[in-house]
C-alpha cells in the first residue's frame, strides 16, 4: 500500500512540474488569472478537483 501511495505521489509531482517545466509563461498566466478567481472561487475549483478525482477512482476501483 505504501508503494502505490508513493507512486501516487510521484505522479502528482510530475504532473504538477509538467506546465511551469515546459512553459513557464503560460504558467504565470494561469497563476495569475487564478489568483484572480479570489479565495472562494480558489476553494470552489479545488473542491470540484477533489470531488472528480475521488469519482474517477472510485470508477477505475
Amino acid at each position: 500500500m505504501l508503494d502505490d501511495l508513493l507512486t501516487a505521489l510521484a505522479l502528482v509531482l510530475i504532473i504538477e512540474g509538467l506546465l511551469p517545466g515546459l512553459a513557464p509563461s503560460t504558467w504565470i498566466k494561469v497563476m495569475r488569472d487564478a489568483a484572480k478567481l479570489g479565495t472562494q472561487g480558489i476553494r470552489t475549483v479545488g473542491i470540484v478537483c477533489m470531488l472528480s478525482g475521488a469519482l474517477l477512482l472510485y470508477i477505475l476501483t
